[in-house]
């Protein structure tokens, strides 16, 4: 089967390490081949984005043998033994996409516009709302003094009143904000609001600002738009913001789509894999200053930034908001509180250092499952169904749910888990990496476990969303397959029944059936964690709950199933959720070593 596309070369400028990677098709399917990577250069003394993406495309050229790069050109198309049929490339350097949003009711316009910013792939400085308490000079002053890349403004439902969209137009003149980048240049402001307000709007912004309109955020109470608003927003970072930033323009003209924030790559790459596949998913991307979390529940696709909440720079952040007992008790050893504080101060003056013995590890993974733990709390806070619109609630209901619109996050319907980031990605055993995500997130009834193995999802994001009529099948499918068969590391399949219990009583009775015809029977007890070995290959499950407990068949249900085993292999977890453990030391330190030891965490023989 002839291709349009033979090879594809991709990169990703983040802002210490620019990546770049080769996608060849080979034997029936696009496969990852080569990957390099240098430091980004768009600081000084380099000031130009190009030269790390030279510098890291170099590196492939070396490693492949391929000739890729005529001087400061890549060479187009693949004429066999050089050149590349398709350069792109996604971006944060330069601290990313930073917005500001404002929306009438913080709760709903204000909520459905930074919906919109993060899913584009921003980081939102702030919300600004009517009601949000704050006066207008105070408004005036945060917009001065933050200095975003752009702003989005909505409110109001299409013909509904615009007075108080109107009020925050003149709030934002008021204040005349100037951009982060490019003085001489007008802040991109983007209308998404009430359409009866959209001449006024021209009339207060348009002189001051560099204004586009767009369809309503909110057309009615019930509906959301986001697409015509992130797109704008993409546009706009590639137009403004990284024509900006030192060398963009060059690289700009290499690539045959649009340079796209890193984040914003990976999470249409999230939407594509649940769209495709019919799942449920959740991706993390744990980094040192940021958490990002993407996930697609019932079709709706959501993202959270926790912008103080990372592995280095804002470690000491983790430790404020967690509280210095949550992170001891993932710690299976007595350590000195004040050793501790030393130890996660040492690693945020020096970001940059990795753990040099077991027991730093330790401490680095038992941060990260705060980390990842407060960061999912926020994104389920802010993942919910639209708030405002009224709907039918019995008096249970009134006890269980506040008014403000519900959760779209349900772990028992949770398909897919995807951890990356360095943590997750490069911990010396897979085994640490299931636990840390087992741990944080608490995934109930069968949910898949994976981790992408070197951080490609932001060029594979981008590759997947190229516009080009001739080209887009292809490309799509070596976004995929590049995913399925080299990106993604499976671990295995969790299997948790849920439902209160007492301790160490039998929570539900197993039969798994393998390919080969045999059959193993197991029980899971609550409060234990238990692990076999088998390679990702499908297995027949049947799960027979007690009453009380669900395992995704409601409570007592029997269910049967086919999952999946991987590099660390099949995880059955009787731990109650949330996942509990004693107060007191011996007795938590007991669990934590029993636990360690099932999954087979750190080395034989080692012992803390």
């Amino acid at each position: 089967m002839s291709k349009k596309i033979k090879s594809i070369l991709a990169t990703d400028c983040g802002s210490t390490t620019t990546k770049a990677v080769l996608i060849e098709w080979k034997e029936d399917r696009y496969k990852l081949t080569f990957r390099g990577e240098a430091p980004t250069t768009v600081e000084a003394p380099f000031e130009d984005v190009t030269k790390g993406v030279l510098n890291a495309v170099m590196e492939v050229e070396e490693l492949s043998g391929r000739t890729i790069l005529d001087g400061d050109k890549i060479i187009t198309p693949d004429n066999g033994t050089s050149g590349v049929d398709i350069y792109v490339s996604t971006s944060s350097a330069g601290g990313g996409l930073q917005m500001m949003v404002a929306g009438v009711v913080k709760s709903m316009s204000g909520e459905s516009a930074e919906r919109a910013a993060l899913g584009a792939g921003s980081i939102v400085m702030d919300v600004l709302a009517s009601n949000d308490g704050r006066l207008p000079h105070e408004k005036i002053t945060r917009i001065r003094q933050l200095r975003p890349d752009m702003i989005l403004l909505s409110g109001g439902t299409d013909g509904g009143t615009t007075t108080h969209v109107m009020e925050l137009a003149e709030i934002l003149a008021a204040a005349n904000p100037r951009p982060r980048l490019g003085q001489n240049y007008k802040l991109p402001v983007i209308y998404a609001g009430n359409n009866k307000a959209q001449d006024s709007i021209k009339k207060t912004l348009g002189e001051i600002s560099d204004l586009d309109i767009v369809d309503n955020i909110r057309p009615v109470l019930e509906q959301e738009n986001l697409e015509p608003s992130r797109d704008k927003i993409h546009d706009l970072f590639m137009e403004h913001v990284m024509a900006q930033a030192p060398g963009y323009k060059k690289l700009m003209s290499w690539t045959d789509a649009p340079i796209m924030p890193t984040p914003g790559a990976v999470g249409s790459l999230i939407e594509m894999i649940a769209k495709k596949e019919n799942i449920s998913v959740v991706g993390v991307d744990i980094g040192g200053a940021t958490t990002d979390i993407f996930s697609v529940f019932e079709g709706k696709f959501n993202r959270t930034v926790s912008a103080n909440l990372g592995m280095s720079y804002s470690i000491c952040n983790v430790l404020a908001e967690s509280g210095l007992d949550n992170v001891l008790r993932w710690v299976p050893f007595d350590i000195d509180r004040s050793e501790l504080t030393n130890r996660i101060g040492n690693k945020m003056i020096r970001p940059t250092t990795v753990p040099q013995s077991l027991e730093e590890l330790v401490i680095e993974q038992a941060i990260a499952r705060e980390a990842l733990r407060l960061s999912f709390i926020q994104h389920k806070e802010f993942a919910t169904s639209l708030k405002g619109v009224q709907s039918e609630r019995t008096i249970s209901d009134a006890f269980e749910q506040s008014s403000s619109g519900q959760s779209l996050v349900n772990m028992m319907e949770l398909d897919l888990l995807v951890g990356s980031g360095g943590v997750l990605s490069h911990a010396p055993r897979r085994q640490q990496s299931a636990r840390m995500l087992i741990d944080s997130f608490m995934p109930e009834g069968i949910t898949q476990l994976a981790v992408d193995s070197i951080f490609m999802m932001p060029q594979l994001g981008v590759l997947a969303n190229i516009d080009k009529e001739e080209l887009k099948d292809d490309a799509s499918q070596a976004a995929l397959e590049v995913f399925d068969n080299d990106c993604l590391i499976r671990l295995g399949t969790c299997v948790t029944p849920v439902g209160s219990i007492k301790p160490n009583s039998k929570m539900a009775d197993i039969t798994l059936t393998f390919n080969d015809g045999t059959v193993k029977d197991l029980v899971i007890n609550e409060g234990t964690l238990e692990m076999m070995e088998y390679p990702y290959e499908e297995v027949k499950i049947s799960i027979k709950p007690v009453r009380g407990i669900d395992v995704g068949a409601g409570k007592g249900e029997a269910l049967d199933s086919v999952i999946y085993g991987g590099v660390v292999g099949l995880i059955f977890d009787g731990r109650n959720r949330p996942i509990t453990l004693s107060k007191e030391s011996n007795k938590r330190i007991d669990s934590l070593l029993s636990w360690s030891k099932a999954v087979d965490e750190y080395p034989k023989g080692e012992v803390f």
